[in-house]
């Protein structure tokens, strides 16, 4: 059973950001002192990174237990390690690389230099995801504590895209093919995966983003927009500026502006 979105609306896309920052911080402290460690799944994308950036800029961080967390993506391009535009690449360079992370906890969507083809790179999460599940978790995933998205215009959520196959897909990792955003290949959690998450956070700022944040919030089906599939079994939040709420109607989710 899937949550109702709350919805955050923050003056713009730095106080965003520093406020995500603090969220995570927050609840990563919180899962590791009730169970001992956390599940943290990241998002690429301009305020993704800042927020990892954020993060890394606040003596804050150190309440965490970097060496209990374990680091996953909701997607990946497909594309050689240390491309600047993978995802890790990015968040590795605005946080992971400044904190005491276990490497063999940070676990990375592999690319063409592995020698994997982008199906046997899904395939390869989709059994690393299954290693880390618990019996609790009731599922091939781990109930991840916070799982990060950002949304683009059209919708989409990590990379699932519109109406592509993806969005059908019942397995927790699938490769997408065509995507219409470059690069065209890319390996990503299916919507099952994301909705095992104890805690979904969708982030976006921006006025480009308004259609797409009232669409999803609209409960709108998630074949035609993925972003109303985003939901969190425990909590669904909507994290925003301003200009990306500007379109939401009265009674949709619960507006408080820090």
């Amino acid at each position: 059973m899937s949550s109702v979105p709350n919805v955050v609306v923050h003056r713009d896309a730095e106080v965003l950001a520093n406020a995500v920052a603090a969220r995570i911080i927050t609840r990563l402290v919180d899962a590791q002192a009730a169970k001992g460690s956390a599940h943290l799944v990241l998002t690429g994308g301009t305020v993704g990174i800042a927020t990892l950036a954020a993060i890394a800029a606040t003596p804050a961080r150190d309440a965490v237990d970097w060496r209990r967390l374990d680091v996953w993506w909701g997607d990946e391009r497909f594309l050689p390690t240390g491309d600047p535009e993978r995802n890790e690449t990015g968040a590795r360079g605005a946080l992971l690389d400044h904190v005491d992370l276990d490497p063999s906890r940070v676990h990375v969507m592999l690319g063409p230099d592995s020698g994997l083809s982008a199906e046997e790179s899904a395939d390869a999460y989709a059994t690393e995801l299954a290693k880390a599940a618990r019996p609790e978790d009731h599922g091939p995933v781990p109930s991840f504590d916070v799982l990060l998205l950002g949304m683009g215009p059209d919708s989409h959520v990590a990379s699932l895209f519109p109406g592509m196959p993806a969005l059908y897909d019942t397995r927790p990792v699938v490769s997408v093919h065509g995507s219409p955003k470059p690069p065209p290949t890319r390996i990503s959690l299916t919507l099952p995966a994301i909705q095992a998450a104890r805690e979904v956070w969708v982030v976006a700022s921006g006025e480009e983003k308004a259609g797409a944040v009232r669409l999803a919030l609209a409960d709108s089906g998630p074949v035609q927009v993925p972003a109303a599939g985003a939901r969190g079994r425990s909590r669904t939040l909507f994290l925003l500026d301003r200009a990306s709420a500007t379109k939401i109607p009265p009674g949709l989710g619960r507006i408080a502006s820090p």
